[in-house]
């Protein structure tokens, strides 16, 4: 009896350290969620003047904006970037990533290029028959973002191809709310024709329309950089604030399972221990009566 119940105080034990575990993931994860949604927000603002930017670009130059939509099916071939997780503890994040990526990849022609953006979504392509020909370290920081995002553009850039028309795709999950996310793509060139021309029109903030001098041509690829880079930056703070929400769903999940088996321990360890006493005092009761009725006799 005894052994059962040292048994149980070491189960005891052992489930309650993991609990503490359990709850400063949790917290670390509520915690790094807030900083990359404070990031995307802080980005809208940049976001909005590089999309003015790119709006006087292609309203001086309307065949600017017709070069931006070229025709999808003159494509030489797809590169996309995948961005996952690193590290586990994040429930089907990867596993649904994987085959969204799949499903909208595998209908297009030309030769697909992805670069994985974490070691695990990595693994979950090459389940899905998309071996990644580069891979990159998920960031551990908001600071960490730029320089990664840097690290993307300039070996997509390496490896673009025969063509300027090849498709850029994006992919990511996006967050819905603090524990759910969906996986989302984005096209992000070529330009899509309905995006650059809806662009062109975008209405200006004030009265007076400015103008490009000088280069027109070079002032519009140094839009584009931008609007790659933020759109990048963006996707990478999303899928971050996603994997921690999913991160800190399966925490609270695992604390509530822990929860539930401490109580059932803390029963089953109770009720051994009254059985123990119950026993330790029928003992002495029966020790009582027998030597009571050794002094009658």
């Amino acid at each position: 009896m005894s052994d059962s119940l040292a048994s149980l105080r070491r189960k005891i034990g052992g489930a309650g350290d993991l609990k503490s575990v359990v709850r400063s993931m949790k917290a670390l994860a509520a915690s790094s969620i807030g900083q990359y949604e404070k990031s995307v927000l802080a980005l809208a603002d940049y976001e909005r003047t590089v999309e003015l930017g790119l709006a006087v670009c292609l309203r001086n130059r309307p065949e600017a904006a017709e070069r931006a939509g070229k025709n999808r099916l003159t494509s030489n071939g797809v590169r996309a970037i995948v961005f996952g997780s690193d590290q586990g503890l994040v429930g089907q994040f990867n596993d649904e990533l994987a085959d969204f990526v799949a499903r909208t990849l595998g209908p297009l022609p030309g030769e697909k290029k992805v670069w994985a953006v974490g070691d695990r979504i990595r693994a979950r392509l090459v389940d899905s028959d998309l071996t990644p020909v580069g891979l990159f370290s998920v960031p551990t920081s908001v600071n960490a973002i730029t320089r990664l995002v840097g690290e993307v553009l300039l070996e997509s850039q390496q490896n673009q191809g025969s063509g300027e028309s090849d498709q850029f795709y994006l992919f990511h999950n996006q967050p819905r709310s603090r524990a759910t996310y969906e996986p989302v793509s984005r096209q992000l060139l070529p330009l899509d024709e309905t995006w650059a021309l809806k662009l062109a029109r975008l209405p200006w903030p004030t009265g007076k329309l400015p103008e490009v001098i000088g280069a027109r041509e070079q002032t519009l690829q140094a839009f584009l950089r931008e609007y790659l880079f933020v759109s990048l930056f963006k996707a990478c703070a999303e899928s971050l604030a996603a994997e921690n929400g999913s991160r800190l769903a399966a925490m609270q999940r695992a604390e509530k399972n822990i929860d539930d088996q401490l109580e059932t321990l803390n029963q089953k360890f109770h009720r051994l221990r009254q059985s123990s006493i119950d026993d330790e005092l029928f003992d002495v009761v029966s020790g009582y009566e027998s030597q009571a009725s050794k002094k009658h006799t």
